[in-house]
């Protein structure tokens, strides 16, 4: 088991891999607004219910309709969309990356920072 363990460590420090959590970025804060006018239910949802439903913060629910955040995991997008009786991708889009990414591996960001 030690040797399993020293050989793990011996290649998290030669690759230097880093895993990212996936995001989900709100698309339209406006449509959210108005998705919660009338939900798929034909009821209307405040900002306090769609979060208590959804488990998540009601500042998170507000700061994405003010456009103070963008981004959620994937759970809590799921389970606003959930709630207000829309597919995800009617209102957020995946975002980042799901996978390691070994260090020194071409990437756009320092692409652009080399021209």
């Amino acid at each position: 088991m030690l040797f399993l363990s020293k050989q793990m460590d011996i290649l998290s420090r030669e690759v230097d891999m880093t895993l990212r959590d996936p995001l989900y970025r709100l698309l339209d804060p406006e449509l959210l607004q108005r998705l919660m006018q009338r939900t798929g239910t034909g009821q209307r949802i405040t900002i306090r219910e769609l979060a208590q439903r959804a488990e998540c913060a009601s500042s998170t629910v507000g700061n994405l309709l003010r456009g103070a955040q963008s981004c959620v995991t994937p759970r809590t997008a799921e389970a606003m969309c959930r709630v207000i009786g829309v597919d995800v991708l009617i209102l957020f889009a995946p975002t980042g990356r799901s996978v390691p990414v070994p260090a020194g591996e071409y990437s756009p960001s320092t692409a652009r920072a080399a021209v």
